[in-house]
């Protein structure tokens, strides 16, 4: 009833945006070169749809970014991953622009945050500017373009949301980007939804044969089906200036010519996005790593990108002997357009392939709070973990605890629990619980000990297992030796690793104060700039000492000299 509710709240806020007036030529370019995308607005991410454009920055860092519009920043974060250094600018139209991945911030704005960095003692910071502190205006300099946190490559990620901020399409303000390319299709599947429904003799879901026309378009492979069916669809789109596989804008569907279901990427709120595991058939991504979206709607699917639909955009396919078209279009932000047909014969034959469910003792009801006990290890599962009722696979063998395989989503987290009381009290606090990837490697889970209690919370399913870290991370200095002379140098740069419990925290200090390191994860690297002022003597003493997620410390120590 609380999902029902939810997604009828969705439909009702979140007005059209036919409805809604959008400034028109207000929001220009934050990059003063072309702009190419690599990757567009609801792109499907790992656990989220893209929240903003991707633009390319000439695989280089240091671009010029400039404030979209006038305003004043309202927000600015450094952190180590995510979108690292951030800012957000609000504008009286009450839209905010974001803008992540940066390498610096211009130099007022630069200030103003170090001084906080320093304040704090901390490189990882938030901060929440009043209107009259940093106003900013519209082509204004506010940052350098770069690549830190979560990013992979040298780009700008821009945003801007609405009022509630909610993301929106940039392209829908006037963001123009070079698109004369239609979406490609990659694949297509069927599946049988309800307890009788069938296609071509079979329970299971199919992949459908496609034949391009000469128009371009496709046709699917004629299918025999009974029953309740939906389908998925595998697409991207690339832009003229870019190779890269992004996010399409609209599909619509019909069903005998009228509308079965729309998908439109214009917005979306951050407490929807992780429901982009209920849109994808999430087991077949963990097995081929192909994403398709279903084009249906199934129970406890909330997402707002949905529009136009009948009967949840389910076919439901009941008078035998009659013939039926499914259509498809795919479209990018510029309209160009890529079209599949379905013929359908409704036909309800002898099942030949039934689908297949494994019954275990452990039966999960999306809709209730329920804890499973297996010695050692205890599983608590509140409501709305899945967004289905399953049968799980578990099964414990020494200190391993097998959770099922990674093919089911996780929504709302799980925690594990572990008994350690058998453990001496030295050891309990080094221990952690930690997932089993691929050949046997191990992660850490964000672990808590209560007393005889390890605990994690967890949002995947799989193996995981106690591991025990008592060694303290490694630091490795790239030029900075005891006793050296630093003058010929702008920077100190340290590698630190943890190939356990990882890194947690670290602390620098020169003649006892603190100085401020930047850490970027990618490479392991932490970085102090001579150029922020703090060493002023000729003789310092450099300290550094990195925590891991156990409480292991390991600590650096050199006496350097500088004019």
């Amino acid at each position: 009833m609380r999902r029902k509710f939810i997604y009828l709240f969705l439909l009702l806020t979140l007005p059209s945006l036919a409805q809604e007036n959008l400034p028109e030529g207000e929001f220009k370019s934050p990059l003063k070169i072309p702009l190419v995308l690599a990757g567009t607005f609801g792109e499907l991410r790992s656990n989220h749809f893209h929240s903003g454009v991707d633009i390319k920055t000439q695989f280089q860092e240091g671009k010029e970014v400039v404030a979209t519009a006038s305003g004043y920043i309202s927000r600015i974060k450094v952190e180590r991953y995510g979108y690292g250094k951030s800012i957000y600018i609000q504008h009286p139209n009450g839209y905010t622009s974001v803008y992540g991945h940066l390498s610096k911030y211009a130099p007022e704005i630069e200030k103003y945050v170090r001084d906080r960095q320093y304040k704090k003692e901390s490189y990882a910071i938030e901060i929440f500017p009043k209107e009259n502190e940093l106003p900013v205006q519209q082509g204004e300099l506010i940052a350098l373009s770069g690549n830190t946190g979560g990013s992979t490559a040298p780009h700008l990620h821009f945003e801007i949301r609405d009022a509630h901020q909610r993301p929106m399409n940039a392209m829908l303000f006037g963001i123009d980007i070079k698109d004369t390319q239609p979406p490609i299709i990659n694949e297509l599947r069927v599946y049988p939804l309800s307890d009788n429904a069938q296609v071509d003799q079979s329970q299971n879901p199919k992949t459908l044969r496609l034949n391009k026309l000469q128009d371009g378009s496709f046709q699917a492979e004629k299918i025999q089906a009974y029953g309740d069916i939906g389908f998925a669809l595998a697409t991207v789109d690339k832009q003229d200036d870019a190779n890269n596989n992004n996010g399409i804008y609209t599909i619509k569907t019909s069903f005998n010519g009228d509308s079965s279901l729309d998908v439109v990427m214009d917005r979306f709120s951050f407490a929807e996005t992780r429901y982009i595991n209920r849109m994808i058939d999430y087991g077949y991504y963990e097995k081929s790593r192909k994403k398709v979206q279903k084009l249906f709607l199934e129970r406890n699917n909330p997402l707002s990108i949905f529009k136009n639909v009948n009967d949840k955009g389910i076919l439901k396919l009941t008078e035998e002997d009659m013939n039926y078209v499914y259509n498809i279009n795919v479209s990018d932000f510029k309209g160009n357009t890529s079209a599949i047909l379905v013929p359908i014969h409704v036909s309800r034959d002898s099942v030949l392939k039934y689908k297949e469910e494994k019954i275990t003792d452990y039966y999960v009801q999306a809709d209730e709070n329920q804890e499973f006990d297996l010695g050692k290890w205890s599983i608590y599962v509140p409501q709305h973990s899945f967004y289905d009722d399953y049968f799980l696979d578990i099964s414990t063998k020494g200190d391993i605890l097998h959770l099922h395989e990674d093919v089911i989503p996780v929504h709302e987290s799980m925690t594990l629990k572990y008994d350690v009381s058998g453990v001496e009290q030295a050891d309990r606090e080094k221990l952690y619980i930690a997932g089993v990837g691929y050949r046997g490697r191990t992660y850490y889970e964000g672990s808590y000990l209560d007393g005889n209690t390890l605990s994690a919370r967890i949002r995947t399913l799989g193996d995981f297992t106690v591991k025990k870290d008592t060694t303290g991370p490694k630091i490795t200095p790239e030029v900075l030796t005891d006793s050296k002379w630093m003058s010929k140098y702008d920077m100190i740069k340290i590698k630190i690793t943890d190939d356990l419990s990882g890194i947690k925290n670290f602390r620098a200090t020169v003649n006892g104060k603190f100085v401020l390191m930047e850490y970027e994860y990618k490479t392991d690297i932490l970085t102090y700039y001579f150029e922020d002022g703090a060493i002023k003597d000729t003789e310092n003493d450099f300290k550094l000492i990195v925590t891991d997620n156990v409480g292991n410390n390991s600590t650096f120590t050199a006496k350097f000299y500088r004019k």
